[in-house]
């Protein structure tokens, strides 16, 4: 098993180094030669793994060598629950909580984003000396990767603070006027991760693999709601909405 396979595996002649003293082009013409000079009867597998197929040599992927490939996509619902409950094993866990509901909350996870929720939803049961992992601890979980860490020893003057409070509800109010939007999970002011002031969490309640035009015109228009409200209510913009700008192009 070769993992990172585009670590060696890169097309020729793509890097800075054009020609055959680049190490790593010697190294990949060596797993040619190898991979042509099996003896099929040695019952030899050869697997590997990458992020990113579209900068492997061609040569790589001609029959013989690495033919077959097997996309391993985000998991659907189902697929969640499953995975969650492997991972459940390890904690001891309220009987309000069930991994279909936690699934259906965590549209979008990978499998080690779903190990990192049941980490996190763990260390916060912990820090309230609980002996079990209930349902909030993770919705609290979830809020912690999707938005960042709390910061609630930043204070931000109350000038700030009402700027923010109308950005929020500019997204929810344009959310809940919009048919088919995502379904508002918690706005709130306290200052989370890097750059956010205040955050409104929308979550899908289904999976989703196609979106209409519309659909993505009404996504645009709740993420310039909140820049439309501050322009409504104070007459200006802020830099508050630079997120919501950069997500929206």
């Amino acid at each position: 098993f070769i993992d990172e396979l585009d670590a060696l595996g890169r097309a020729r002649g793509a890097g800075p180094i054009v020609g055959g003293n680049d190490e790593r082009e010697q190294t990949l013409n060596q797993l040619l030669a190898e991979m042509d000079g099996f003896d099929p009867s040695d019952g030899l597998v050869l697997l590997a793994a990458t992020n990113r197929p579209e900068i492997l040599d061609p040569a790589l992927l001609r029959a013989g060598r690495f033919d077959r490939q097997i996309l391993v996509d985000r998991p659907d619902r189902i697929g969640r629950a499953q995975i969650l409950k492997v991972h459940l094993r390890k904690v001891t866990l309220s009987q309000n909580v069930k991994p279909e509901q936690v699934a259906a909350l965590t549209t979008g996870f990978t499998g080690a984003d779903l190990a990192n929720l049941v980490n996190e939803a763990a260390l916060l049961a912990t820090r309230r000396r609980s002996n079990k992992v209930e349902m909030d601890d993770f919705t609290r979980a979830i809020e912690r990767i999707l938005a960042g860490l709390e910061k609630r020893n930043r204070l931000l003057n109350k000038k700030e603070r009402e700027i923010v409070a109308y950005h929020e509800m500019g997204h929810a109010i344009v959310s809940l006027s919009l048919p088919g939007s995502d379904v508002i999970h918690k706005v709130s002011i306290i200052p989370r991760g890097i750059g956010a002031l205040g955050y409104t969490i929308q979550r899908p309640t289904e999976d989703r693999f196609l979106m209409t035009q519309a659909e993505l015109e009404n996504k645009i228009s709740v993420l310039l709601g909140g820049r439309a409200a501050e322009t409504l209510i104070f007459g200006h913009i802020s830099t508050g909405a630079a997120d919501d700008l950069a997500k929206a192009t």
